[in-house]
């Protein structure tokens, strides 16, 4: 199934080691605090203790959603890059 993972964290370091576990997970970064993918039972799971451990003693708020179809159908998107940009 597909999930969303937000997150606010105002650690640099911590920030960086969840999102590159986020990356290791096979997530795709769509915002700077958020990344979207498919994650199975048990990688949610091991993804979850895996942030929980590289965050430490240092405050975080994370949510995963998962998002069926059906909501997955129905989300809506705007995404315009800035002039003369190449991304």
């Amino acid at each position: 199934m597909r999930y969303l993972l937000i997150y606010d964290i105002t650690h640099d370091g911590t920030r960086t080691k969840v999102a590159d576990a986020c990356l290791d997970y096979g997530l795709a970064r769509i915002q700077y605090s958020a990344f979207l993918g498919e994650l199975s039972a048990t990688h949610q799971r091991e993804l979850l203790l895996k942030i929980k451990q590289r965050a430490g003693t240092h405050g975080l708020n994370v949510h995963l959603f998962p998002l069926d179809e059906k909501a997955w159908e129905k989300r809506q998107v705007i995404d315009r890059k800035e002039p003369g940009t190449d991304e």
